[in-house]
């Protein structure tokens, strides 16, 4: 079965392009305008195995929150996608990533189901030109689009940079183990037969 979805999401705010391969390499192509956004969704590539290719033209003269948003809308319903009915899947993920001082744990649940506990040690501020709670903001929209359950914790870290680097490396690496195929799994990782 392939597991691939390529999307497209137009609003007066926004243009955003996803094409996405669960089974991939971790080959990306990632351009969203914002550099240190880009960045980050090169590590959820790169760290998950996903082939991922994004394009994205938003109202950056204004901010950079619709763009941020609409990537994670865009994203999160290619995962969705990408992942059809989820039979087979092992569907829990769970992963632990330091990066220098900082350290992020992130647990995921491909249940059909979104909800979004996120606790960071940011406050409000900015990498690069970039305002750090636009990442809540991505992953809330995320987790709508692709009706998953996920738990971001980032207790430790002074470096802004290394606490969101820690926590993509951590969404990654969970998101992989749960949307990977388990060879032992017939139909739906449920008891209710469906999720």
């Amino acid at each position: 079965m392939n597991r691939t979805a390529e999307l497209e999401r137009a609003t007066k705010e926004t243009r955003v392009k996803v094409r996405l391969d669960l089974d991939g390499a971790g080959a990306h192509e990632i351009d969203t305008g914002i550099g240190f956004f880009d960045h980050m969704l090169c590590q959820l590539s790169a760290h998950g195995l996903f082939d991922l290719k994004i394009e994205a033209l938003g109202d950056t003269h204004i901010d950079f929150h619709h763009t941020v948003e609409d990537v994670g809308i865009t994203l999160g319903e290619a995962f969705d996608k990408a992942l059809g009915d989820r039979s087979g899947i092992t569907r829990y993920g769970f992963a632990v990533v330091p990066m220098d001082e900082a350290l992020a744990q992130v647990a995921v649940d491909l249940s059909g189901r979104a909800h979004l506990s996120y606790d960071d040690t940011l406050k409000f501020g900015k990498v690069g030109a970039m305002d750090t709670e636009l990442f809540r903001e991505f992953f809330e929209a995320f987790v709508r689009a692709s009706k998953f359950t996920l738990h971001v914790k980032a207790a430790e870290g002074r470096n802004a940079h290394h606490v969101i680097e820690a926590v993509f490396k951590a969404f990654a690496r969970a998101l992989r183990q749960a949307s990977e195929k388990d060879p032992r799994r017939v139909g739906v990782p449920s008891t209710k037969g469906n999720l």
